[in-house]
């Protein structure tokens, strides 16, 4: 199990809890900071004190406050924080629930374990602790297929097209005609409509702007 863990947590009550599963589960030195500035000076001297932390527990989310930051979320300090130790464990306790940016943290930042925060979130810390410890990955049972489910969407060329140019704020019905000029088929606007559809019941959007944002998050466009 781990030895030296750093809990970065804006919420006292919450970082409590997280130091009781820790407790719980025998690992003797923990260590807290409500800032993600502070979060990354107690790693960089850690270091410099050759007594590096074994696990980052981060949120993503950090309230404002008088204090200007730095580094302005969890996603900043875990990247600044791979700069100067890319073999630190990293679970992100959060309560986001976007699938584009889950899957970023473990794609492109190699976190290595992501629990939601909800209703018995404490019994999910632990697996995810015990997972890790044995050098395995873990996201939270709900976000899994949710996660699964969107991967799984293939987007075409055309899907792409229509998409960017949503995303360049060209309105829906003027789409046809970039489409008409460029020689793009299917180029009506049913069709347009049709396929934007069923791309967004796939991934369980409702509007567009839902499938640009995912779609610019995963890279797509």
């Amino acid at each position: 199990m781990f030895k030296r863990v750093l809990i970065a947590e804006d919420h006292e009550s919450t970082s409590i809890s997280v130091r009781k599963t820790l407790e719980d589960l025998g690992i003797p030195k923990t260590e807290y900071t409500y800032y993600c500035d502070d979060a990354f000076m107690h790693i960089q001297k850690s270091l410099g004190d050759d007594q590096p932390f074994d696990l980052l527990i981060t949120d993503l989310s950090f309230e404002e406050d008088h204090r200007k930051q730095k580094l302005s979320g969890g996603l900043a300090l875990i990247e600044a924080i791979k700069q100067i130790q890319p073999l630190v464990k990293i679970l992100v306790f959060s309560a986001e629930t976007n699938p584009a940016i889950i899957d970023n943290l473990f794609k492109n930042l190699c976190i290595n374990g992501y629990v939601r925060k909800a209703r018995h979130d404490a019994k999910d810390l632990k697996k995810a602790l015990e997972n890790i410890a044995q050098y395995k990955t873990y996201l939270s049972e709900d976000l899994r297929h949710s996660l699964k489910q969107k991967n799984t969407f293939e987007f075409t060329e055309y899907d792409v097209t229509i998409i960017s140019l949503l995303s360049q704020g060209t309105p829906q019905k003027d789409i046809p005609t970039y489409l008409l000029h460029h020689k793009i088929k299917p180029a009506s606007l049913s069709s347009l409509e049709k396929r934007l559809g069923t791309i967004k019941d796939s991934l369980e959007f409702s509007k567009n702007e839902q499938l640009v944002a995912y779609c610019k998050d995963l890279g797509i466009i």
